[in-house]
């Protein structure tokens, strides 16, 4: 059965280095069949993730209630997952979605283009080595 505990799927695998290279579309298109097939807690790590690649999608298009709505649902179902899951650094996904937010909300719509690239929030995977330190 897999858990958050699992090694990360092949799509997972291709949806990171989608979200990474700012295919979010694309990422969400990945994430969406494997969200549509699970359960719980795997459920909500796909559908959080889902959703911040979706706010990163229409946060390039300009659409800002859009974005910043995504982010904060996204967070709010990454924060019911652990910490790590499926490999993936969840906490700081959720952390870096809530300065990509603020920062949004502080820029308001008018200037929403202006946001640092460093604020894009990026998927991490977490190495094995660092998996037994971390409180799964």
């Amino acid at each position: 059965m897999k858990s958050c505990n699992s090694s990360p799927p092949g799509p997972l695998l291709r949806a990171l280095g989608e979200f990474n290279r700012g295919e979010w579309f694309e990422c969400h298109e990945t994430l969406e069949d494997l969200w549509l097939g699970e359960q719980g807690e795997l459920r909500d790590f796909y559908q959080g993730m889902l959703q911040i690649a979706v706010a990163l999608h229409h946060w390039r298009n300009g659409n800002f209630g859009g974005s910043i709505s995504l982010l904060e649902g996204g967070a709010g179902y990454l924060s019911r997952v652990n910490s790590t899951c499926q490999r993936i650094d969840v906490t700081a996904l959720v952390e870096s979605a809530n300065r990509m937010r603020e920062k949004l909300i502080s820029l308001g719509p008018e200037h929403m283009a202006d946001l640092p690239s460093e604020l894009l929030p990026r998927l991490k995977l977490v190495p094995i080595d660092q998996l037994s330190d971390i409180n799964c």
